[in-house]
């Protein structure tokens, strides 16, 4: 079993900055990826973007060059850096981790932090 805990949410003006934490319950290391997905109201959940335990970034294009995600391996923790913020990035935010092992591949979830941008 894997916890993960999101930080960092709250209400910004547009063309400002937040910074998400999640903080695991396990050695990120174990993880095969770790990445960050939003949902707004009413559309289905979309990757922002996930980095594998080899370092490989991959972000969204819509994210692109305004977001960065960081990892503190000392703390099990990873960030999600959001700069430049548009309304359109309104949405609750959830960490992932993916687990694989022999007896196969599990997803986990955060409870997801919620990030408003207003106008």
């Amino acid at each position: 079993q894997v916890q993960l805990v999101e930080s960092g949410g709250g209400l910004v003006q547009a063309g400002g900055s937040l910074r998400l934490s999640c903080a695991a319950s396990r050695s990120i290391f174990t993880m095969h990826h770790m990445g960050w997905y939003r949902q707004a109201p009413g559309k289905q959940r979309e990757l922002v973007v996930t980095m594998t335990a080899g370092g490989v970034i991959f972000y969204a294009d819509s994210v692109k060059g305004r977001f960065t995600t960081s990892r503190d391996n000392a703390k099990n923790t990873v960030h999600l850096q959001m700069n430049s913020l548009k309304p359109e990035d309104t949405a609750t935010y959830y960490c992932n981790a993916r687990l694989v092992t022999t007896m196969g591949t599990t997803d986990y979830w955060g409870q997801g932090t919620q990030v408003t941008v207003s106008d």
